[in-house]
């Protein structure tokens, strides 16, 4: 009877091994899923908390007394203005004009990266982007010749052809129009 119970013994023992050993393979692979789901759900907040910084840096940048100024300042000029055209009205036009492209060329670039999402930026820049490339597409355009620089102003041109191609979602209007 002791070599049928060491046997007996051994049998159930490998058995249970066997089971445990399922077990501990099931355990392990979710474990590992959990650790790619908290991994996916950790690079999604990650992600959601860049575009989140990169909207507070753009309202910062949108919000600077540089921008109102040069908005101001560049709010009478004529669509189309020629670089002549700005140099002759005055240095502050000028700089204006310097400073718009510097901040709509920041926020362009930051889009085309995925950075700042295209909506936000639409909702708060489209119509100045729009306004502020009408009247200064011609200047840019010269300033490229004139610089040897084809790329001067290149992603705030990108911007606002964007902008023109994909209207504002909910319609065109002023925010205070749309349901």
């Amino acid at each position: 009877t002791g070599a049928g119970y060491t046997h007996f013994v051994s049998q159930q023992g490998g058995v249970m091994l066997d089971t445990l050993s399922k077990v501990a393979q099931i355990l392990s692979g979710l474990a590992v899923s959990g650790a790619v789901v908290f991994a996916i759900i950790q690079v999604r907040q990650y992600r959601q908390q860049r575009r989140d910084a990169a909207a507070v840096e753009l309202m910062r940048t949108i919000q600077s007394p540089q921008w109102a100024k040069a908005l101001h300042v560049l709010g009478d000029v004529p669509d189309g203005i020629s670089a002549s055209g700005l140099h002759e009205l005055d240095s502050e036009f000028e700089k204006a004009a310097f400073t718009i492209v510097a901040i709509y060329e920041t926020i362009g670039l930051l889009v085309y990266r995925g950075i700042a999402p295209f909506a936000l930026v639409q909702e708060l820049t489209g119509g100045t982007v729009g306004v502020m490339w009408r009247k200064l597409r011609v200047w840019s355009e010269e300033m490229r010749e004139e610089r040897d620089h084809d790329r001067f102003a290149e992603w705030f041109q990108w911007l606002a052809e964007r902008f023109a191609e994909h209207p504002v979602a909910g319609g065109t209007g002023p925010a205070y129009t749309r349901c």
